[in-house]
């Protein structure tokens, strides 16, 4: 079948995004599903730093390809062998699909699932094949989704079902901005009620991640941002303080409000500074987790003793630790009962043709989640 899409051809192209529109927006052909695969009819699709990491360079990848990772729609049709999904699904798209077979899988972690993180290397669907095509061209997936598409053909490995209760455009954003930051938060960290919890870096996912932390009960919640407008989002949302870092005294600041530092810091602005920061701002004994993308040659320097002395825990967080199958409907649940109202992160909504200016928006600081609806 025939789809409109947004195509990225070249990588760095120069800001501003709307004059220089790195995405295309271009008809696509797309092969039909292959065994355990879906045709999924996509009805909103959220902008996410992971896409503009791609389109700015920052974690280059193959291109041609059809961008897009955080996504939710409706099965349309379904490959042979399917058995866990029929058409009428309402499915939430993963970008880390688990192939149930290698070792971490087996252990009970399937965002670092072995032949998925191959697959999305080399911008197949988990089996290795390619289903998107543009003339002669094929183009490639991006992680396994694909979403920035009116349809999209993934694996089943990929979906996770959810009640149709569940509003589409709220439910797109469980498939990355929740699952990693409220998954950061509950999985990762481990977060207890009536603990302290820092998050530094109040993006989507950083905020998604500040609203997991209320949820479990924090007894402190610490938002961390340059962003004045971003600290001031975090304390509707139920920030209990808001520091900027750049201001003197900060850490000084978070340590005596905290009582020495936080049991949790939550690093999600891809920045090496940040991440020093929130390695700080945790109390001896203390566990620091970073789930920010920063580009792949920054380097982290820390004082080795520390690790020792203070005998602090510096964890990395891959989609929230999530076994999504798992966590998708539990986290969908926590929004439909009002104890993640996601639904706050959202600032714009999109036509697909606006993606470009979307990703502007987005590079400028100017947005927290965009979505953009098919419907």
């Amino acid at each position: 079948m025939r789809t409109r899409a947004a195509v990225l051809a070249e990588i760095g192209r120069a800001r501003p995004y709307g004059d220089s529109r790195p995405l295309e927006i271009a008809e696509v052909e797309l092969e039909d599903p292959g065994p355990g695969e879906l045709l999924v009819r996509i009805a909103a699709a959220g902008l996410c730093h992971s896409d503009l990491s791609v389109i700015n360079g920052d974690r280059p990848r193959a291109v041609p390809l059809v961008l897009g990772h955080e996504a939710a729609g409706v099965v349309e049709a379904t490959g042979p062998h399917v058995t866990r999904f029929r058409p009428g699904d309402h499915v939430v798209l993963v970008f880390a699909p688990s192939c149930g077979h290698c070792l971490p899988c087996a252990e009970g972690r399937p965002a670092l699932c072995e032949p998925a993180a191959v697959a999305a290397g080399q911008g197949t669907l988990i089996s290795g094949a390619k289903r998107i095509r543009r003339g002669e061209a094929v183009l490639d997936h991006h992680i396994g989704v694909s979403g920035f598409a009116g349809h999209a053909v993934v694996s089943e490995a990929s979906c996770v079902k959810i009640d149709r209760a569940v509003p589409l455009d709220r439910a797109a954003l469980l498939g990355c901005a929740v699952l990693t930051g409220v998954g950061a938060v509950l999985n990762t960290g481990g977060l207890r009620a009536g603990q302290s919890c820092a998050v530094i870096g109040l993006g989507g996912v950083g905020l998604a991640a500040l609203l997991g932390a209320v949820a479990a009960g924090a007894r402190q919640v610490i938002a961390v941002d340059l962003a004045e407008d971003k600290l001031a989002t975090a304390r509707e949302l139920g920030a209990t303080h808001a520091i900027n870092p750049k201001e003197p005294g900060a850490l000084e600041a978070l340590r005596e409000i905290s009582g020495g530092g936080v049991d949790l810091a939550v690093e999600l602005a891809g920045a090496v500074p940040a991440l020093e920061f929130a390695y700080e701002a945790a109390r001896r004994g203390g566990t620091v987790v970073t789930a920010g993308l920063p580009n792949p040659q920054a380097r982290l320097s820390l004082p080795a003793v520390s690790l020792t002395a203070n005998e602090k825990t510096l964890r990395g967080s891959y989609m929230g630790s999530c076994v999504p199958m798992r966590d998708i409907p539990r986290f969908a649940a926590m929004m439909m009962s009002g104890q993640l109202p996601i639904e706050r992160l959202v600032t714009h909504e999109l036509r697909l043709d606006q993606i470009n200016e979307g990703f502007e928006r987005l590079a400028a600081g100017q947005a927290i989640r965009q979505v953009i609806r098919f419907d």
